[in-house]
């Protein structure tokens, strides 16, 4: 059973206390282009990350805005930073290191929620009963061509909110050699 593959790049998801502070107070995220998952949508709106270590540039927000601000960093980005940012489910921030932010109305020290997002898949319910998983279920997917190989520890999320699609980083998804959109298949563990 096959599935799209989506790369993704690092990203900050907001809470709009973080939004005020960082673009000026009742600033309203602008849609730049929509994602693959309903509602989701890249942002016009850039911050810098400041890090013990090193600072990284242009960091695409994305919208709607959330409960608690999230940033998704790849492995070799919280190197930059100096922070070490654990392999987490997105929503999971406990534990996790924080950066400061920085906007063109103000900064944010943010205490937690730096992250390397675990690679998921999101279905919707019709898809899970197809592909025969359930949510929270760890399977694994196994991708082709020159630099095939087999992701482990791969977390299906289920809701009727998400479009079929798995999601890894941008170091994950260069080592497999995989693109935007190209079919991966799911193995049932």
């Amino acid at each position: 059973m096959n599935l799209p593959i989506a790369l993704s790049n690092k990203h900050i998801h907001l809470s709009q206390n973080d939004i005020d502070v960082l673009f000026g107070k009742g600033h309203q995220l602008t849609e730049f282009k929509p994602l693959s998952q309903p509602g989701q949508y890249a942002c016009e709106e850039k911050v810098d990350l400041v890090g013990p270590k090193g600072t990284i540039k242009g960091v695409r927000v994305l919208g709607p805005a959330r409960p608690q601000t999230q940033l998704e960093v790849s492995l070799a980005d919280g190197f930059s930073l100096g922070v070490k940012a654990p392999i987490k489910e997105s929503g999971d921030l406990a534990g996790s290191p924080g950066v400061k932010l920085v906007g063109p109305a103000g900064e944010v020290d943010l205490a937690e929620g730096v992250i390397v997002a675990a690679r998921h898949i999101h279905m919707s319910t019709a898809d899970a009963e197809k592909f025969g998983v359930k949510d929270k279920q760890i399977v694994k997917i196994k991708t082709s061509g020159a630099r095939a190989l087999v992701f482990e520890n791969v977390l299906v999320r289920v809701s009727d909110k998400f479009n079929l699609e798995m999601h890894v980083d941008l170091e994950e998804g260069n080592a497999a050699a995989v693109r935007n959109g190209d079919l991966v298949e799911l193995i049932a563990e």
